[in-house]
């Protein structure tokens, strides 16, 4: 099926939706209409009790996605399948030690890969802890993460929520976050340099080409990135 056909009423929806269209952003973009923000259900939005906010875990368990800051530095759902192709051409056919090796990453992006390949999944709060990220120690955690999501060294395992003694949840959903080899293991593993780069990135540009069959090539091309 070609076209960005949908519509998020419930948790069922937003899983079928990634699993059937493969690339979802979450959050407005570039490309007018290509996000759940756009497609949502007011009672399913932010000002809802039960809601996208906290389906984003469960949908990243159960349809078993990669889930991230992918695309224009904002959250996207994306299949395995696809995501696998998208790594691969963003990080070049490189792993991060020897993009390191290489001058092509500096080194504090190899500290916290490194931390997060090691103790993932690993909730946000704990990593900066191992890190000494925070009042008086390192700077730039959100940067650095948020690149390694980008070139597909990271992504977001799950959403953590805390609890209170009568074990109700509360607050926000903190993240927490792996290495694709980990969370998804030979699934990832077999396949991510099975092509060239450029061979990736044509697979994921037609795919999307399909998924939004009235958008121009270069708005793509410029929101793929």
């Amino acid at each position: 099926m070609s076209g960005f056909d949908l519509y998020v009423r419930t948790k069922a929806d937003l899983i079928d939706a990634v699993e059937r269209l493969g690339i979802v952003p979450l959050f407005g973009n570039s490309i007018p209409g290509f996000s759940v923000e756009e497609h949502v259900a007011r009672g399913a939005w932010f000002d809802s009790d039960e809601g996208v906010w906290e389906w984003k875990g469960p949908v990243i368990r159960e349809s078993g996605c990669a889930y991230g800051k992918l695309f224009e530095n904002k959250a996207a759902f994306v299949r395995t399948d696809i995501y696998v192709e998208l790594a691969n051409w963003r990080r070049d056919g490189y792993d991060m030690d020897a993009r390191y090796d290489d001058g092509l990453a500096p080194r504090r992006d190899l500290e916290l890969w490194d931390l997060v390949a090691k103790h993932g999944p690993v909730l946000s709060k704990a990593l900066k802890a191992m890190g000494d990220y925070g009042r008086g120690g390192k700077k730039g955690f959100d940067t650095i993460l948020t690149r390694l999501q980008r070139q597909c060294y990271v992504v977001t395992s799950d959403f953590v929520y805390e609890t209170d003694r009568a074990g109700r949840r509360y607050g926000w959903g903190v993240a927490q976050y792996a290495s694709p080899e980990t969370l998804f293991g030979d699934t990832f593993t077999s396949r991510v340099y099975s092509h060239t780069p450029e061979e990736s990135r044509g697979i994921v540009l037609e795919h999307l080409k399909e998924l939004l069959p009235g958008v121009e090539e270069k708005k793509i091309v410029k929101f793929l990135g």
